[in-house]
């Protein structure tokens, strides 16, 4: 086969031959590939949909709520309280219910859910399936991405691959969140930038349409539009010190701000209307400045700027770095399976110079920087990898050119490697070894939300049997996973002490009380642990044993807070 055919050995069922018996080569239909590997993309994700069909943690049972309410007719309204964020970080003076959704967590989930959820009804299948049939562009835009940047075919099928089966992060795919529209979405506007180095300014102008749509997916979307922004200022500088006209025009920028803001205005205006800010919180010390994660619950901790530096410079320090290395663990182990970092930062050092990678090198570094000094309590709990997994597309082109890389390396010193062979062979054998886990890792996931999700599937069967009114108040850790399980309204408990639970209850009117072995606030750990309680707590009327013994893993109690609910009978 003659060298310009690349390598295709490993994948060769796609290709069909072309050319003459002299100079028979493979070549892919231009349909055919990337179409397959949307269908990969969608049979794994849907398979992974089907082995965990619900939303398995507070992120995505607060997208699926707010989708219900809006397919319903109820707006952006939901009758929960997740975090007292979203309410000022505080008890309000006034605690009522429903409240306006979205102060924090951002509405592209739920906009997309919404017509699935009016034509099948609110079902997890509803929720999910937007999710997969997005997600799963991933895969033949990584195709589409390596190929232009003229990727050998076993880099391009490789990459693609590994786009649709994404490590470990593959079982989050699924979930009816920001995982799978952040996934292709990243990448997208990180290729249209590069493609503006090279003097595309349609391509810059789209790219603010999708940082446009990214703002409506997270907060820290602002990361990939401050990447491209310092695209158009690199090429600007390199223009006047090379004496050059430059490759991105006035006009270009002018549109890729111009479709950023039809996107994003109508959006800030309703926040601005709603809450007086176009940022709720994360613009607050109740998202910034945590000196631990525990106060992202309190009502009553200080949470201000000079509260935050009164800590201490070793402690802000410490945290800055937990940040960081829970930022390269999580991408290590999310988005590379471990056994891809190295390759990954041979083929970076590779390209270090290529401008087809310098959108990537940026949004990389900005998101360290992000996890590092602006959001470093949050890196542990997801904050980091739900963007990092827009990184993951180039990451595997990167990864797989490092593999030819270390190949060429070797086959100079021993004459006996053809890289014509061992390349696509050792890429295969990296793609296998990633593919293996994200099956296990996904299967190790999945038993384990299906462990926390039993306890609250028995609840949801009993509740009618044990009193609860369909509009009876639950306060939970968990108030949206709850209202998705139990069909009730609901107000997190803040991690604060009894007296201030106590307050947030009497606000509410809150009728019962739910606690959960693995998720519970320290002032109430004693009502489940030792039966120590309060007087308007009363007795358990609901557990879920645990199999080994221990602590109930899941108990519902009453809540009495007027003399003539006697459904407590005192405290202990």
């Amino acid at each position: 086969r003659p060298p310009a055919c690349g390598h295709l050995v490993a994948w060769a069922s796609p290709f069909v031959p072309v050319g003459g018996p002299a100079t028979r080569c493979y070549a892919a239909p231009a349909v055919r590939i990337p179409l397959l590997l949307y269908a990969l993309a969608f049979v794994v994700r849907g398979a992974f949909m089907v082995g965990f069909p619900d939303p398995a943690y507070a992120d995505s049972s607060y997208y699926v709520e707010v989708a219900r309410a809006l397919a319903s007719g109820q707006g952006l309204n939901v009758d929960f309280v997740w975090i007292f964020a979203e309410v000022g970080g505080k008890l309000p003076v006034n605690p009522v219910l429903p409240i306006p959704s979205n102060a924090h967590w951002l509405p592209l989930a739920s906009f997309i859910q919404a017509p699935f959820i009016v034509l099948i009804g609110p079902t997890a299948f509803a929720s999910a399936l937007p999710m997969i049939l997005i997600g799963s562009l991933a895969a033949p835009l990584t195709w589409a991405i390596a190929r232009e940047l003229g990727a050998s075919q076993t880099v391009q099928i490789g990459a693609a691959i590994l786009a649709a089966i994404p490590a470990a992060g593959t079982v989050f795919m699924a979930q009816p969140e920001n995982f799978a529209i952040f996934q292709p979405l990243v990448p997208a506007a990180i290729w249209l930038a590069a493609r503006s180095l090279r003097g595309d300014g349609r391509a810059f102008a789209a790219s603010g349409l999708l940082v446009g749509f990214a703002s409506l997916a997270r907060n820290d979307a602002f990361l990939l539009g401050g990447v491209v922004a310092a695209v158009f200022l690199i090429e600007r500088i390199r223009a006047i010190r090379g004496r050059r006209p430059p490759r991105i025009s006035v006009v270009a920028a002018m549109g890729c701000f111009a479709l950023y803001l039809l996107v994003v205005v109508p959006w800030f205006a309703r926040q601005y209307v709603e809450f007086g800010s176009i940022s709720p919180t994360a613009s607050s010390g109740p998202a910034l400045w945590l000196t631990n994660y525990r106060q992202w619950n309190s009502i009553t901790t200080d949470t201000s700027f000079a509260a935050f530096i009164a800590q201490g410079w070793s402690v802000i320090l410490s945290t800055r770095l937990i940040g960081l290395t829970a930022a390269l663990a999580n991408f290590a182990v999310a988005i590379s399976s471990i056994v891809l970092v190295p390759l990954i930062l041979v083929g970076g050092w590779t390209r270090r110079r290529s401008d087809d990678f310098l959108p990537w090198f940026l949004y990389a570094a900005a998101l360290l920087l992000g996890a590092t000094f602006l959001f470093p309590l949050h890196v542990p709990g997801g904050a980091f990898v739900h963007s990092a997994v827009g990184l993951g597309p180039h990451a595997y082109i990167l990864a797989l050119e490092a593999v030819a890389v270390l190949i060429g390396w070797i086959a100079r010193r021993r004459p006996a490697w053809d890289p014509r062979v061992a390349v696509p062979l050792f890429s295969a054998f990296v793609v296998a070894f990633v593919v293996l886990s994200a099956v296990g890792y996904g299967g190790i996931v999945h038993a384990r939300w299906a462990e926390a999700r039993a306890p609250r599937q028995a609840l949801a069967r009993a509740a009618d049997a044990l009193g609860m009114a369909r509009d009876d108040r639950v306060m939970s850790t968990d108030a949206a996973g709850f209202k998705y399980w139990i069909g009730r309204p609901g107000v997190v408990s803040p991690d604060d002490p009894l007296e201030t639970i106590q307050a947030v209850a009497e606000g509410y009117g809150i009728r019962w009380l739910v606690l959960e072995r693995d998720a519970i606030v320290r002032a109430l750990q004693p009502v489940l642990v030792d039966d120590v309680r309060p007087a308007w707590i009363g007795p358990a009327v609901f557990s879920y044993p645990d199999p080994a013994g221990g602590p109930a893993a899941l108990a519902l109690y009453p809540v009495c807070l007027t003399a003539s609910d006697a459904r407590c009978g005192g405290g202990s």
